[in-house]
């Protein structure tokens, strides 16, 4: 895995968190639009159906638990991913890199932040990619 590969994925999980709340918002707004049934329920074999408003109960609860697993682990990976970016020397690189890949910034904010234009951030992020590659390089080595 490369520097951008190893940095993004903070990036993607963060993304995949934000789609499953995205996920959740819809399946309680469908929740609340299901009607109750309110006949006698039956039951064949002795297992009980359950009902519409259960069963989107059920599912709104898996997916708060996946959801919570998910921040867990991504605040474990900012965390692992911020002990690598503190490794760089260059303090630029560390508050580029921070913004981009732990703050999830836009390259024109990461440049207006920093005071640079866009082509120079870009350049910037070049180098601290080949530094973030050498780190995770020697990591390996050691393991």
């Amino acid at each position: 895995m490369n520097a951008k590969e190893y940095l993004s994925q903070a990036m993607w999980l963060d993304k995949s968190i934000n789609n499953k709340l995205d996920q959740m918002e819809r399946l309680k707004a469908i929740a609340e639009k299901v009607t109750v049934d309110f006949t006698q329920e039956k039951v064949s074999g002795g297992k009980a159906t359950t009902s519409p408003m259960e069963d989107a109960t059920v599912k709104l609860i898996d997916l708060s638990y996946e959801i919570n697993d998910d921040i867990d682990r991504l605040i474990d990976l900012k965390r692992e991913i911020l002990d690598v970016i503190s490794q760089v020397e260059d303090v630029s690189y560390q508050l580029l890199l921070e913004m981009r890949y732990i703050n999830n910034k836009g390259w024109d904010d990461v440049a207006r932040c920093m005071g640079y234009d866009k082509r120079w951030i870009m350049r910037l992020h070049g180098r601290a990619l080949k530094e973030i590659d050498e780190i995770l390089k020697e990591a390996t080595k050691s393991h």
